[in-house]
């Protein structure tokens, strides 16, 4: 009761926050019209110049260049502008709607798939424009930014485009908030906000149910912090309620310190993002109840800091799990986001997140959209080999450390034993949920958190909900 409790209040307080942000929408966007401070720009893409070519307008930049009489044309050839991708100028006073007109490299022409990369060049091309343009437009002070289609014409996939970058800024401002002020309890109440409007249900539960379903994996964890852990359980249903769901599992440690294995002081402030795993769920599913896709989906989060303290766990503690026990959930299929083993990180750097799966059916999905949103994975084994270093001994079934160090490939190997008997996959995105830290894409801010793979698996759930795009 007291998880409900709980849940009923946050609800209450969702309500009123919800019609205080209306409040204040209305109030600004009433202010911004009696003072008339709306500042228009738009982005307009050119193709890269091939040898001593002037660049050239993509389609929709060509109707705009046609609107002004030529003058983007003209500022162009007198500028020397290249077009190199994401470089461009911005020009003032072109267009008598829009202040500033942001004129942005999108290379070459005619881009698509690139097979050895396994990325659409075209629209990541576009993406890379788009960001840089829309940024130097606000530093103009430009408060309505437009963006021309640059040759992706599609109007359904742009909407969709937007649901997605909604999603992964969601998630990105989550990972990214510090420690203190995105607790456990605190979390739960940003996913309640961010999504009790959008239809979704959201289920609080508090220590109570966790020690009621024996969870002491996670209560070892949690024990050490003064924060009480909490496991959202979160349903969106958009298909009949008998259809099974699919279950995405996202890790939530709020604050990981390493407890008595501290990590070191240097890096220690990055790995808020820890929650990262939960953070991309919430995101994912703003995005699947904005789609409106015809899936259930039912994802698990459990929350909590995981801090040094007398009550933390030991090196070398062993626990007892659920033995085979379930709560209650038949899936369709398990996908679980996790930070969890730093081998995927001199691996693959920020290129792509580590997916290990029982199935190829869905790694083949995985795959399959990746390239699409710029977001892509790599898969890594799942052989026998690295269940052989987890065997058991005279004192565990299973040892979570394992032997060697391909900490990424044991850690999978471990979940690989507790997951039920359906198709699974494990994002380890330890490597790209977290900092942007090493060659950052133009549209991710260097030392910042990501909100990566949100729109992979938005994508992802698309394909499965509409396969082949029917």
């Amino acid at each position: 009761m007291k998880s409900v409790r709980l849940m009923h209040a946050l609800c209450r307080r969702v309500q009123h926050t919800f019609l205080a942000r209306r409040r204040d929408v209305e109030q600004r966007r009433h202010y911004a019209e009696k003072c008339d401070s709306v500042i228009k720009g738009v982005v307009v893409g050119v193709y890269a110049k091939k040898g001593d070519r002037q660049p050239k307008m993509t389609p929709s930049g060509e109707k705009f260049d046609d609107r002004v009489q030529g003058k983007i044309t003209d500022l162009i050839r007198e500028t020397g502008l290249s077009a190199q991708l994401g470089k461009g100028r911005v020009f003032m006073n072109v267009d008598a709607e829009f202040r500033a007109v942001a004129v942005v490299g999108v290379g070459q022409e005619g881009a698509g798939f690139n097979d050895l990369e396994m990325i659409d060049e075209g629209m990541e091309n576009a993406s890379v424009a788009a960001d840089v343009g829309a940024r130097a437009l606000q530093l103009q002070g430009c408060t309505d930014v437009f963006v021309e289609s640059m040759d992706c014409t599609d109007s359904d996939a742009w909407m969709r485009g937007l649901f997605k970058a909604e999603s992964q800024n969601l998630a990105r401002r989550l990972a990214d908030t510090p420690a203190n002020q995105m607790t456990p309890t605190i979390f739960a109440q940003s996913t309640v906000d961010a999504l009790c409007h959008c239809g979704v249900s959201v289920e609080v539960r508090s220590m109570d149910w966790i020690e009621s379903k024996i969870l002491n994996s996670f209560l070892m964890v949690a024990k050490g912090s003064c924060e009480p852990p909490i496991i959202l359980e979160i349903a969106y249903c958009g298909t009949a309620p008998e259809d099974k769901p699919i279950l995405l599992l996202g890790k939530g440690i709020t604050f990981n310190s390493g407890g008595l294995c501290l990590r070191p002081k240097d890096c220690l402030s990055m790995y808020r993002g820890c929650m990262s795993g939960a953070a991309a769920c919430v995101g994912v599913i703003r995005a699947v109840a904005g789609l409106s896709l015809p899936l259930n989906i039912t994802a698990l989060l459990p929350l909590c800091e995981n801090m040094p303290s007398g009550m933390a766990a030991k090196p070398g503690d062993v626990v007892s799990l659920l033995n085979g026990k379930t709560l209650g959930y038949k899936p369709r299929m398990v996908v679980d986001i996790a930070t969890v083993g730093y081998a995927v990180c001199p691996a693959l750097g920020g290129a792509a997140a580590g997916i290990f799966s029982n199935s190829n059916f869905v790694y083949k999905q995985f795959e399959k959209v990746g390239p699409l949103t710029g977001d892509r994975v790599w898969r890594l084994p799942l052989w026998r080999y690295f269940k052989e270093l987890i065997m058991p001994n005279e004192t565990f079934d299973i040892s979570i450390r394992g032997r060697g160090p391909a900490s990424s490939c044991i850690a999978a190997a471990v979940l690989h034993e507790l997951v039920p008997c359906v198709d699974w996959a494990h994002l380890d995105i330890r490597n790209v949920g977290m900092l942007t830290r090493y060659n950052p894409l133009p549209y991710l801010l260097k030392d910042r958190m990501t909100g990566r793979p949100t729109r992979t698996i938005v994508l992802f759930l698309f394909q499965m909900a509409c396969p082949d795009g029917k």
